[in-house]
């Protein structure tokens, strides 16, 4: 048995994302083929490749931002392949972004808060006029906010700055608070690390896996740091063209022929 079919069948259990035969495709360009992957449970599952190799389209046709044209995604057993962004985020799926996709005109607090409004039940007139029910749900995402997410990550001290007034790191970690202000059980990460020097990186990824343990999270990771990748995963994912071409634990994937030929390089499988 395989180490991802132990994982799988660690506690009997279905896997937390499957997809099958995904195809996805803009005019003439086939962005994605026929892509089957199962995702267990509370793993932390990366997908690696080339730039252009389809990692990107296929997390947006899982958080639905496309549409793919054939196959089906399947989340804790329910086809969500249908629905829209807002409903697949209520079913527990948040993302980050490759590019800081924040509010920079806002403060780091009232971005983290914007995560979160899918959740909110109170109706526009009690929102306009701030009382009752809009008041009372405000004040407690305010408290799960400062409570898991702002001390968690370091932010308490910033929470009322300007998003644009940070630096860049600070303005990728106040990217992962939104994700997670909407209280995920699936954690999508597109390139959580990228632009960040070693410090910073250092940092991220210990935020990560101390919110994956703490919150039994299973994480979606995309980066093209190598030895992050190879350091934090579980299972490894490449893709090629649209195609999932290999994948394994890092130990295997790092020393697979196809792999090392059109992305590792020799360097590092040898390292």
């Amino acid at each position: 048995m395989s180490i991802l079919q132990q994982l799988k069948h660690k506690d009997k259990i279905q896997p937390h994302l499957e997809i099958h035969d995904l195809s996805l495709h803009f005019g003439g360009v086939q962005a994605l083929h026929q892509v089957d992957l199962e995702v267990p449970r509370g793993i932390l599952f990366s997908l690696i490749g080339p730039n252009g190799a389809g990692k990107t389209s296929l997390i947006n046709c899982i958080s639905k931002f496309y549409e793919p044209n054939a196959g089906k995604i399947i989340f804790n057993g329910r086809e969500i392949t249908p629905f829209r962004p807002h409903a697949v985020a209520r079913f527990g799926i948040s993302r980050t972004f490759q590019n800081i996709e924040l509010f920079k005109g806002m403060t780091v607090l009232d971005n983290i808060k914007l995560g979160r409004h899918i959740h909110l039940r109170s109706g526009a007139v009690a929102g306009m006029v701030y009382l009752g029910k809009a008041k009372r749900e405000e004040e407690r995402l305010e408290e799960f906010i400062d409570r898991e997410i702002l001390d968690f990550l370091g932010l308490t001290p910033i929470k009322n700055r300007v998003v644009a007034t940070l630096p860049y790191g600070m303005q990728k970690r106040v990217d992962l608070a939104r994700a997670l202000s909407a209280k995920p059980e699936f954690l999508i990460l597109d390139e959580p690390v990228a632009g960040m020097n070693r410090e910073e990186t250092q940092d991220m990824i210990t935020h990560i896996l101390e919110i994956k343990k703490a919150w039994g999270l299973t994480v979606l990771l995309i980066e093209h740091d190598m030895e992050v990748v190879m350091n934090i995963s579980d299972w490894i994912v490449v893709m090629n063209f649209g195609e999932k071409i290999a994948e394994g634990t890092p130990a295997i994937v790092q020393k697979n022929p196809e792999v090392i030929r059109i992305y590792l390089g020799h360097a590092y499988s040898e390292t």
